[in-house]
């Protein structure tokens, strides 16, 4: 496991590239503000990286919404607040991937498919995309693989029903 990233720590607010892949391709790449790194998680800021509205039923993720995405190098999961151009927080979507890695100011995660959505209040939580994870054919390709996504998706489910992502998070 790596350390605290130097250049995080002394320049607090430092830009970074966030890049999410997926089945070996970018999914998707954006700026964002280095909030945190203690070695173990690292924390970024960034508004809404997606052109235009996203109307998943549950939420609509659109312009001006801004996420405070955390990320580790030693979890398999992501886990990013999504606040309203406001300040209100919506909720929390979750993504199960492999361990993030920082590297030159690059921060990389495997999306895996599996997601978790959580409400701002904590009403609902929502198990996301099962169908994708079991139609990525990963547990097949990656055994290993597949049983730590499916087991940090029940472990984030299991905090959230009981104590909350807040507490993860503090």
């Amino acid at each position: 496991m790596s350390g605290p990233s130097p250049d995080l720590l002394a320049a607090g607010g430092q830009e970074l590239v966030v890049v999410l892949t997926k089945a070996g391709r970018v999914k998707i790449r954006y700026p964002a503000e280095a909030v945190r790194d203690d070695g173990v998680r690292v924390t970024v800021r960034a508004p809404w990286a997606a052109s235009g509205v996203r109307d998943f039923g549950f939420v609509r993720f659109e312009p001006g919404d801004v996420l405070t995405e955390h990320y580790w190098r030693d979890r398999w999961f992501a886990v990013k607040e999504v606040r309203d151009g406001h300040g209100v927080l919506k909720g929390w979507y979750c993504d199960i991937t492999r361990p993030a890695v920082l590297a030159g100011g690059v921060l990389t995660v495997e999306d895996l498919d599996l997601d978790l959505w959580v409400s701002a209040d904590g009403a609902s939580v929502l198990r996301l995309d099962e169908d994708e994870f079991e139609e990525s054919g990963l547990a097949g390709r990656d055994p290993a693989a597949a049983g730590a996504a499916v087991a940090a998706l029940d472990e984030l489910e299991r905090l959230a029903r009981a104590e909350g992502l807040a507490t993860l998070l503090a």
